[in-house]
């Protein structure tokens, strides 16, 4: 019977160990006929046997989850693991708050106009104000930041960016550089 010090997963990982680099040292004296390489191969294969078998022991007995010693705040609910006092309990989620919808530029009246109109259209779109000296970007007929860009510098210079906040005033300019 061994004695409660040598059943801890520590004491077993070592003994593994232990008796791991013991064969592997045996089968490395023969090894002393061979050159620097063959010496230096053996002790990488006895030293990957090694983690090995501290990898597959860790694998085959994970350690449980850390429970951190806190007091708890008031009026929240904590789930605390029978087997532990009452005095430990698993940290809460992160609490991000109330979120905020922040609409990108995709989500805007301007997008959702540009998008309607088809891939010919875009481009000429694109081609006016790149020859008005707005656009700056490849005319790939796709709405992004540069036509975004674009568009909202084209539309402050003529008057007309207030009309851009309503999907029907962004026709309107759209249609205007299109036509």
């Amino acid at each position: 019977m061994l004695p409660a010090v040598l059943t801890s997963k520590f004491t077993k990982t070592a003994i593994a160990a232990t008796l791991t680099l013991g064969i592997a040292a045996s089968l490395a004296a023969p090894a002393q006929a061979f050159g620097r390489n063959e010496r230096k191969f053996l002790q990488g294969a006895a030293a990957a046997i090694v983690i090995d078998r501290i990898l597959d022991d860790m694998r085959r007995n994970p350690q449980p989850r850390a429970y951190y010693p806190r007091q708890p705040e008031p009026g929240r609910t904590y789930y605390v693991p029978p087997n532990l006092s009452p005095n430990y309990y698993v940290p809460p989620a992160r609490d991000y708050g109330p979120h905020t919808y922040r609409p990108g530029i995709y989500d805007t009246p301007v997008a959702r106009a540009f998008n309607s109109y088809g891939y010919g259209e875009r481009r000429r779109i694109q081609q006016r104000l790149a020859a008005y000296g707005y656009y700056h970007s490849g005319i790939d007929g796709a709405f992004g930041p540069g036509t975004h860009a674009a568009i909202t510098a084209y539309a402050n210079d003529t008057g007309a960016g207030r009309n851009l906040g309503t999907q029907a005033g962004a026709f309107g300019l759209l249609d205007g550089l299109i036509y």
